[in-house]
């Protein structure tokens, strides 16, 4: 009898046991990480996949991590509910992830959370401005940046939206290289905050007057956000920044 109740203790533990001491529980949603690694970028980008493990942990989720567009079609996109673009630009896609990622947008099928390079649209490397991703950002061209970066007061606009969940009025981005784009996006989206370039700690002239920084597109059906911030590993210090990324995560996936 003893040894019969050993054997179903061994069973039971290789049915819920997972890595040791951590149980096999289904995640209650799958990420898409497309990153950039390497170049200007790689500091920030190391140092949120870290922390994106230790709140993936904590939220119940998982994620994948691809750095280039080779993998994705729509059975491939179907397998997640986010799809996480940590600035990634919009060109060097295939043109079978482009039809992919269009279709997922525009027919609700998961959600979207992007990050700051992912909004570099116009000519460059030699590929064609995507004139989708213009129009899904708002119908924007990048046009300039800060370079030497500059610490800024962020205001939020839209206090009741769940990706500002939790997030004061104000708060300040440390060391960020504020995009500026030929146009504002503002008329073609629903702002969540700007920049106060007032505040900006760097005198430049490189301004757009009213700067959106955070927003989302409401007239596609996938749920959606953009940060222009994600240049530097200094973010991940923002309790702030994470907090929206947080809410964002799970917004985006429909919890």
């Amino acid at each position: 009898m003893k040894s019969l109740f050993i054997k179903m203790i061994a069973i039971l533990g290789m049915i819920i046991a997972l890595n040791g001491n951590s149980f096999a529980i289904s995640p209650k949603f799958k990420v898409l990480i497309l990153a950039e690694r390497g170049g200007y970028h790689e500091g920030f980008v190391t140092a949120a996949l870290d922390w994106l493990d230790k709140l993936a942990a904590e939220k119940g989720f998982e994620f994948t991590v691809v750095n280039n567009t080779d993998l994705i079609n729509q059975d491939y996109l179907s397998k997640y509910k986010v799809f996480m673009q940590m600035n990634y630009p919009p060109y060097m896609w295939t043109d079978q992830a482009k039809a992919a990622f269009i279709k997922y947008i525009e027919e609700g099928q998961g959600g979207w959370v992007g990050f700051h390079h992912a909004s570099l649209l116009g000519e460059f490397d030699g590929y064609p401005m995507w004139n989708w991703f213009s129009g899904f950002m708002g119908g924007i061209r990048y046009k300039n940046y800060i370079a030497a970066t500059t610490s800024a007061k962020v205001n939020v606009e839209e206090n009741q939206h769940p990706v500002m969940k939790g997030v004061p009025s104000s708060f300040v981005i440390p060391d960020e290289e504020w995009y500026t784009f030929d146009k504002n996006p503002r008329p073609n989206v629903h702002v969540l905050a700007s920049v106060d370039e007032s505040t900006y700690t760097l005198v430049t002239e490189i301004k757009m007057g009213d700067h959106p920084v955070i927003w989302v597109n409401e007239k596609v059906k996938a749920r959606n956000v953009y940060f222009l911030m994600g240049h530097h590993a200094h973010l991940l210090n923002s309790v702030e920044f994470k907090t929206m990324v947080t809410n964002a995560i799970i917004w985006t996936a429909g919890q």
